[in-house]
């Protein structure tokens, strides 16, 4: 089975091994995977900031960036999300892009959605002895409709005890620019957040997206809340 890797912005600037980590996990999965140096970004945070033509001319790139047959599969839900859910509305009038913008929404996958519901393999022979909670993020549940996935893969991960915190489906309060111009009302989500993942007494908070993980780290250290931030990818290959 054929992959190309979409490796988001953020990720690869900031946290490159979650993306390395992938590749092994899609490996061991039994993929072949490709990945194209020409990508950029998605065009989300131009889309997100109300800049819709400038997302555009982004999005152009992706989509030829992204050509031909293979799966495409992103360490971050809501960057699949963006892609399936909006640029069918960047593309209704533009002929030239309508067709591979169909195409990029039926082959873009999250990583635990790919592994699970693709692939196939929900065991990769992990090994991690600590307490954890899951955080959902937004685009996760309401875009990709990304649940049991992450849940199903941590499973099978041997000494891990995984706690539910409450309100797990409620935003950690980053939202891109929304942290930055309602900081106040973010901050507040972020700190809601932590109480809540602490109170379960884990020592880590897993998520899909290291977006809601940088906002929620940030956050914590800053205000005396430390709890370990670590990406699906990432706990998935402990213990090889």
């Amino acid at each position: 089975m054929k992959v190309q890797l979409f490796i988001p912005c953020f990720v690869d600037q900031l946290f490159p091994d979650t993306a390395f980590n992938m590749v092994k996990l899609l490996e061991k999965a039994g993929c072949e995977v490709s990945y194209n140096t020409e990508q950029t970004c998605c065009g989300q945070p131009a889309f997100n900031a109300g800049f819709r033509e400038e997302a555009k001319e982004v999005c152009r790139k992706f989509i030829s960036d992204f050509t031909g047959k293979d799966y495409i599969v992103a360490p971050s839900a809501s960057c699949v999300g963006f892609i399936r859910n909006y640029y069918k509305t960047l593309f209704t009038r533009d002929s030239a892009y309508v067709y591979g913008a169909q195409r990029i929404q039926s082959r873009i996958f999250e990583l635990s959605e790919f592994l699970v519901n693709i692939a196939g393999v929900t065991d990769f022979g992990a090994r991690f002895s600590a307490r954890a909670t899951y955080h959902d993020s937004c685009a996760a549940l309401r875009e990709v409709r990304l649940k049991d996935e992450p849940r199903k893969l941590l499973s099978c991960v041997k000494g891990l005890e995984l706690i539910e915190m409450k309100d797990n489906e409620t935003c950690c309060g980053f939202g891109g620019t929304f942290a930055t111009k309602f900081d106040d009302i973010s901050a507040a989500m972020a700190d809601q957040k932590l109480t809540n993942a602490m109170e379960t007494t884990a020592e880590y908070i897993i998520s899909t997206d290291l977006s809601c993980l940088m906002h929620i780290d940030s956050y914590g250290i800053k205000n005396g809340k430390i709890l370990k931030t670590l990406h699906l990818a990432d706990v998935l290959v402990r213990g090889w």
